[in-house]
């Protein structure tokens, strides 16, 4: 992808129509404007990309995110409108991963703190390695947030405990509270994320993007709507071309042939 090829902070490959996006701002992943502006382009070319049919999200070196770069907060507080402007550019971080259309799988590779932590919650799917842990350390400095994303996937009582207390949730404990559909070791986690990215792959693409946006639109409604537009969604798609290709090489017992229309 040619407008993916001046990034700073990020890695991206594509092979058997799986990205992989890698943070790579050594030496601890920090996020800064530059990292922010780059995650939202990825992000979205990767949904304009129909090519790409799962994307693995993970970090380089022994580091997922530290988090937010402290080193830009100073500038913050002394220029009349930086502070609307930096959140709204955090916000717009987070939702390109919520929001792309392709299912987006976070392999959770040692620590994922404050900002960092917020970044793998925005993901569809989580696996951690072993040595990895989550954590939410703004009750330690003084600030508030994260919240909202980590009631994503922490139960009511995990989610307070972690942001109350700032604790470090680890890999295993996140598995039992089921954050994390996986907890690897470490050298096993990246193949891990990419089994599901390619179990995923080989579904019908336009019934996967069309669950992502279920998950996306019905998150907060009640019941009867969330499942009224989920029933709309079926109804567009019985009568698209992959669908009557699924349904048939099932019945011809062979394997479908899809082409996203």
């Amino acid at each position: 992808m040619d407008s993916l090829t001046d990034l700073e902070c990020f890695t991206v490959t594509v092979a058997e129509a799986i990205a992989t996006v890698t943070i790579n701002r050594p030496p601890v992943n920090a996020q800064n404007r530059r990292f922010r502006d780059e995650i939202i382009r990825i992000f979205d070319v990767l949904h304009d990309t129909r090519e790409v049919l799962a994307i693995v999200l993970t970090g380089a070196g022994r580091t997922f995110s530290a988090g937010a770069d402290l080193k830009e907060r100073p500038g913050l507080a002394g220029e009349a409108g930086a502070y609307p402007r930096h959140n709204r550019q955090v916000r717009a971080a987070f939702d390109s991963v919520m929001e792309c259309g392709t299912p987006v799988i976070c392999a959770i590779n040692g620590a994922a703190i404050g900002a960092g932590c917020a970044l793998a919650l925005s993901a569809d799917i989580l696996v951690a390695g072993e040595s990895a842990f989550l954590s939410m350390t703004e009750v330690d400095v003084g600030l508030a947030g994260g919240v909202r994303h980590v009631l994503r996937h922490f139960g009511q009582s995990d989610a307070r405990l972690m942001i109350m207390t700032a604790r470090r949730i680890s890999g295993p404990e996140l598995l039992r509270m089921n954050v994390v559909s996986a907890c690897v070791p470490d050298a096993e986690l990246l193949a891990t994320a990419m089994g599901i990215a390619r179990e995923i792959a080989g579904k019908v693409p336009l019934a996967v993007r069309a669950a992502k946006r279920s998950f996306i639109l019905t998150e907060d409604l009640p019941l009867h709507e969330g499942y009224r537009y989920e029933q709309s969604q079926t109804v567009a798609l019985a009568t698209t071309e992959d669908t009557r290709e699924a349904q048939l090489a099932l019945a011809e017992k062979r394997k479908p042939v899809f082409h996203g229309r």
